[in-house]
């Protein structure tokens, strides 16, 4: 299972009640973290999760209210005694960028390791962390911005018949059940003689601070939870969010029906926009399972069956 929380769902500036974009992903105690605007550690705090084991931090692009708050996460992550290396991905100059902020918190404990992604129209990138599988997806916004998706995959169901009929040793069941090859007594027993194909496995997509790419429908395809960004809950600053390479509200309903999501959060508000709950329920006509997202508003994703 994944243990989800949105940190913040500010957009442009912090407010009192409202901190910046960003997003927590748990899974068995280790945590990737996207988006790390300015106080970030702060609201991660609230949330009471822990910081020694993050193991990623992921960036959609590079704009101050995405990016600005990781000095001092990497200082708290800095306090917390981790000395495991900690993993940050992001577009090309990542590396540049980071180390023009670590300028004000110059040393760290652990080795800071970097994945730049190529950004190229229309064209996934693919990596791994924290056990999840990570695609990233190229927006369309002022300056490179990913959409990223997790994927917990699941292995099939195993099926004591086949091995017992294959005189697998019961003591190597649970190695096998766990993707394990194993060598024993002259032979050699591997997961597929004993598991069914591949069930579905748990996906959450993140999307922020783009206008509505053609192909985001399919990259989010099948999500158990979309969070995704509407700068404006009122239909009528279309115009406005258009200008700015950003979506608003119904758009985002209408993403997450065309890829036929499980549940949408909206997230990323204008400073403008100080009840956002009150424009969802015209939504529902949209996509009907729809939740104005609140900072550290939390949920446990379960294989279905």
């Amino acid at each position: 299972m994944l243990d989800i929380a949105l940190l913040g769902t500010g957009g442009m500036m912090p407010l009192p009640n409202r901190y910046l974009s960003s997003m927590c992903i748990r899974l068995n105690g280790r945590l990737v973290l996207t988006d790390c605007g300015e106080g970030t550690q702060v609201t991660h705090k609230l949330l009471g999760w822990g910081y020694k084991n993050i193991d990623a931090i992921l960036f959609t692009h590079f704009h101050a209210d995405h990016i600005s708050g990781l000095p001092g996460m990497l200082l708290t992550i800095a306090n917390s005694c981790r000395e495991e290396p900690l993993t940050l991905v992001g577009p090309a100059g990542l590396k540049y960028v980071v180390g023009s902020l670590m300028v004000i918190a110059p040393e760290m404990p652990f080795e800071l390791k970097f994945i730049e992604l190529p950004f190229t129209k229309g064209k996934e990138a693919r990596f791994s962390a924290a056990g999840l599988n990570i695609r990233a997806y190229p927006l369309n916004h002022r300056i490179p911005c990913f959409a990223y998706s997790f994927t917990l995959p699941r292995s099939g169901r195993f099926d004591a018949e086949r091995a017992e009929a294959q005189g697998i040793p019961l003591k190597l069941w649970s190695l096998l059940q766990r993707g394990e090859t194993i060598n024993h007594g002259g032979r050699t027993f591997t997961p597929e003689m004993v598991l069914g194909p591949e069930r579905p496995p748990l996906k959450v997509s993140y999307c922020t601070d783009t206008r509505y790419p053609r192909g985001l429908p399919a990259f989010i395809e099948g999500s158990d939870l979309f969070i995704c960004e509407g700068l404006y809950g009122e239909d009528d600053k279309y115009e406005k969010a258009r200008e700015h390479y950003h979506m608003i509200f119904r758009e985002a309903a209408a993403c997450a029906r065309d890829g036929r999501a499980e549940e949408l959060w909206l997230t990323h508000y204008s400073p403008s926009l100080t009840d956002p709950e009150a424009h969802v329920g015209r939504l529902r006509g949209v996509f009907a399972n729809v939740r104005a997202g609140r900072d550290r508003m939390a949920t446990t994703l379960k294989f279905k069956d």
